[in-house]
């Protein structure tokens, strides 16, 4: 038995524990991982500053820096976030239909849980917490693997929470870190059938394709995001330039910040150099079509067929420059990674063509596609954003976290 199938058989041992107990042991068991958290916060931060030590001796760029960095502002606004799913129904046991044959059955639909759910993710710790108290909530238990560079932090993260598990007498074994770094793991955690009913990568479009194209589990898609914001013609000026600046620069590293603007020409001469000096503050660097070199000048970098594919996740953003919505919607859906699309239009023909031809798993109308969030559904801590259409799409909360079963109940009936 290697390391992996170690882990997933101490995961599947552990998760009938997740799934027998109460909503009051779990809801105890995510107030002691809060309380936890914040009581353990030098340790963590300790923790984390050998990770960003790494991170600066790689290399590595300031936006991917600020996903890993934790502070004590950081560690308490995720452990507020546990509360949060405290908060939140329980949906083990939920009945979503039900209904009586007429030869006495009683069917009913019940939500339960999943069993053991595996995440590939990478630099961002909070993804540690999240998914953790996601899976328990839901009653599964979770193999988390994390990215080399956020090794310290996690192995203390899910060092906390097993111990606030333990303390409360729910197996530990309920969230389990891969703390093997190497591709060979994670190659076999791919393959980790008959341990793992579900993985979710979560991560670049690079992290994601490779658990698609390699494992045999089961794999929900999540995160890859190439986001659009188009800029109609009738849109109004000062909501186009702080949605598109807003989408682009509040947070430029996560999944739902955009990377192509697209503007109608009509309104380009006029509302370009606006976006530009707003982009400015922040130093973005802008990849542009033709027409928007014309307009900009030689800050524009020409951009190439490659640049409308990438997902620069950094203060970088390609703007092409188009004749119709129909246009626009043309190009979203050659480039776009089905995540999260937006159009700032005043025309509400154009906006329901947009919603009905737009073909991700979030479209927004005169809003930022930074919305795009668990937390920002109300469904509390996410576990991911799917951008596949079976079993969940969007910003996946505790429901997707569930299968259903079915419970029949007779009398003795017999078929006949």
């Amino acid at each position: 038995m290697n390391y992996m199938e170690t882990l997933g058989q101490k995961a599947k041992q552990a998760s009938h524990a997740a799934a027998s107990a109460g909503t009051v042991l779990k809801n105890q068991a995510l107030q002691a991982i809060s309380d936890a958290l914040i009581a353990n916060t030098e340790k963590i931060i300790q923790a984390n500053a050998q990770d960003m030590q790494n991170a600066v001796q790689n290399h590595m760029t300031p936006a991917m820096q600020d996903r890993l960095k934790l502070d004590a502002k950081r560690i308490e606004t995720i452990a507020k976030a546990v509360l949060k799913v405290v908060a939140l129904a329980d949906p083990i046991g939920e009945e979503v239909r039900g209904w009586l044959r007429p030869n006495g059955l009683r069917i009913r639909q019940v939500r339960v849980p999943i069993g053991v759910i595996g995440i590939i993710f990478e630099s961002r710790p909070n993804v540690t917490v999240d998914a953790a108290v996601l899976c328990l909530k839901a009653g599964n238990a979770v193999i988390l693997r994390g990215g080399k560079e956020a090794i310290f932090s996690n192995t203390c993260l899910v060092q906390v929470m097993r111990n606030a598990l333990a303390n409360i007498g729910l197996p530990a074994d309920l969230i389990q870190l891969v703390e093997k770094t190497d591709r060979e793991t994670a190659a076999d955690m791919m393959k980790l059938n008959g341990y793992l009913d579900v993985l979710i990568p979560r991560g670049g479009a690079g992290l994601i394709q490779a658990v698609i194209k390699q494992a045999t589990v089961p794999v929900i898609e999540t995160g890859a995001g190439n986001c659009h914001v188009y800029i109609d013609d009738s849109a109004i000026p000062e909501m186009a330039i702080q949605i598109a600046d807003n989408a682009k620069t509040q947070r430029p590293s996560v999944c739902n910040a955009i990377e192509t603007l697209l503007i109608h020409e009509k309104i380009a001469d006029a509302i370009l150099p606006q976006i530009k000096a707003a982009f400015d503050q922040h130093q973005v660097i802008i990849h542009g079509c033709e027409k928007t070199q014309a307009i900009l000048g030689e800050c524009v970098i020409p951009a190439t067929e490659e640049d409308y594919f990438k997902e620069y996740s950094n203060y970088e953003i390609a703007i092409k420059i188009v004749s119709s919505v129909q246009e626009a919607v043309s190009h979203i859906l050659k480039y776009s990674t089905h995540h999260s699309e937006a159009i700032i239009t005043q025309n509400m023909t154009n906006a329901e063509y947009f919603l009905n031809t737009v073909d991700s798993a979030a479209v927004y109308v005169n809003a930022s596609t930074r919305f795009t969030d668990g937390e920002e559904f109300g469904f509390g801590a996410e576990i991911g954003i799917s951008t596949q259409k079976l079993h969940a799409r969007g910003p996946m909360g505790l429901n997707a976290l569930t299968t259903t079963q079915y419970r029949i109940t007779g009398n003795g009936q017999i078929r006949s």
